[in-house]
């Protein structure tokens, strides 16, 4: 049975702001040219890659996507990875290596392994939006050094236009005024600047669908699988990352694995068409939902826009000062960076503090979001342990006629507090009973199990009758699976039954065969 389409839905995502996403579309379309060419000249590679990458991305994940409004093209971070395929091994594998990057990520959505991104921490999504920031004004910079004196004032000019028009009047987007403003100027007062044209030919065709003109064999699949696996996990980070920001930005909720889906379909198309891979872009997705763009209609708009500007109007376009984009960039840096985080510096946990300030760092050093993300990810995840590890306590009382000891465990018993546990009874008290209550506790992993393995062979010693009361089921499925015969041998373990199991009237059970039978 086919689902049934929510008709509702789709005149919201689509037609819900026609003019305001048809008006961002051309602004971002216009944003895309001169950095798809910049992203074609990292990867080693001819203009016209880049171009075809961020046209195919954009149009097919318009329908594909997991969010509205989202611009996925040609970036920076794909790019890098490509170096070296393109240096060794030439174009035809890069075409290759992005539609075996698309499978996988066709796969990971259908596995539905989207939804991981949960365990990326607020911490490091706000060190990438900080560190993207950091990077897209950075990559600003070369086209304000050593370049004509008009270039400065003209920047200038545009971030005054883009900043003040606003208050005038909102019906054209200000990015879009600032470029047709400095493109007039610049054309009629003969200025000498840099303009896009001098960042690399533009096509003159349309792309077509080719396979690429390599070997099936394994050799070839050595070569690229890598390269795939790579840009495959970079490009859903980026993707699902930009996703998350737009979710806040625009109060509304995307879909983590139909982004993952619609990511790989927009991947193969796009190496069929004769593109470098791609995924979701920050600055461009910003730059659109400045503008006013809502629905998928404006990432639409902005693919089939910058075809028919590099196409169509190649003339025109090769005029626009790269000046008006370095305005338009500069803007989209200062608005996506979040100011907020630098005051919450002094309020904010410190370890919260660390983990992004770790991500930006990482990130700007690199310029490989993977890494700061990965880096983020495993230092948060440091921290909580070392967190969730304090909480654990262990408290003793003894009764009153002197002969039993009761530990009370509470909290998490696992690999970062296991060894707190362990220090904190007294193996060398002399007592008839030792009673260790772990009704308060939960046993996490084999490292919690061998804490308790470890403190009933050292009271073993002290010759008390041991008991352990209090598992939970999980807990006691643990231990039913990875606890030591010879540990638990003299110890008398209250261990509920499985909840399919027949009702144990018992409550003692021997742990021999309760764990060993």
């Amino acid at each position: 049975m086919l689902p049934r389409i929510d008709g509702a839905r789709l005149r919201t995502e689509w037609f819900g702001n026609v003019r305001g996403d048809l008006l961002a579309g051309l602004v971002v379309g216009l944003a895309l040219i001169p950095e798809s060419i910049a992203f074609s000249i990292i990867a080693g590679v001819d203009p016209k890659v880049g171009l075809y990458a961020s046209f195919s991305m954009a149009v097919v994940i318009a329908f594909a996507g997991g969010r509205a409004g989202m611009i996925s093209s040609a970036t920076g971070a794909m790019s890098l990875v490509l170096v070296t395929l393109v240096r060794d091994h030439g174009l035809q594998y890069l075409f290759a290596t992005t539609i075996l990057t698309g499978v996988f990520q066709i796969a990971i959505g259908l596995l539905r392994w989207g939804s991981l991104i949960r365990f990326v921490s607020r911490s490091v999504l706000t060190g990438f939006i900080n560190s993207m920031a950091i990077l897209v004004f950075l990559a600003q910079v070369p086209e304000m050094r050593h370049t004509p004196r008009s270039t400065l004032p003209m920047v200038g000019l545009g971030l005054l236009i883009i900043y003040l028009l606003p208050r005038i009047t909102t019906f054209v987007p200000a990015p879009l005024i600032c470029i047709v403003v400095l493109t007039g100027l610049s054309v009629l007062a003969g200025f000498d600047l840099r303009i896009v044209g001098d960042k690399g030919e533009l096509p003159s065709s349309l792309p077509m669908f080719l396979l690429p003109d390599i070997p099936l064999n394994l050799e070839t699949v050595r070569i690229i699988l890598p390269y795939a696996a790579v840009l495959s996990v970079v490009g859903l980070l980026e993707s699902l990352l930009t996703a998350s920001i737009l979710d806040d930005w625009t109060d509304s909720r995307s879909s983590r694995n139909r982004e993952a889906t619609g990511q790989g379909l927009a991947n193969v198309t796009t190496g069929l068409l004769g593109g470098m891979a791609g995924c979701a872009i920050i600055g461009q997705s910003m730059i659109n939902i400045r503008s006013g763009g809502r629905g998928r209609l404006s990432t639409l708009a902005a693919g089939i826009y910058l075809l028919l500007l590099v196409v169509v109007f190649s003339d025109l376009v090769a005029r626009i000062p790269m000046a008006a984009l370095v305005a338009v960039m500069i803007t989209v840096a200062i608005g996506s960076f979040s100011w907020s985080s630098l005051r919450n510096l002094r309020t904010h946990p410190r370890s919260s503090s660390l983990v992004m300030l770790t991500t930006v760092g990482v990130v700007v050093y690199t310029h490989n979001l993977a890494y700061g993300v990965l880096v983020g990810v495993l230092l948060s995840g440091v921290f909580f342990a070392w967190r969730v590890s304090r909480a654990t306590q262990v408290t003793s009382s003894l009764s009153a006629d002197g002969t039993t000891r009761t530990y009370v465990i509470a909290g998490n018993l696992f690999f970062a507090s296991a060894d707190a546990v362990v220090d904190a009874i007294d193996v060398h008290e002399r007592v008839a009973t030792i009673v260790l209550d772990l009704s308060r506790a939960q046993v996490w992993d084999v490292s919690g199990v061998g804490a308790l393995d470890t403190v009933l062979l050292k009271l073993q010693r002290t010759g008390a009758a041991v008991q352990v009361v209090g598992l939970s089921e999980h807990s006691a499925g643990l231990v039913r699976r990875h606890a030591s015969a010879h540990a638990h041998a003299h110890a008398h373990v209250y261990v509920p039954p499985p909840t399919d199991a027949a009702p144990d009237t018992t409550s003692d059970i021997p742990p021999v065969s309760a764990l060993h039978p």
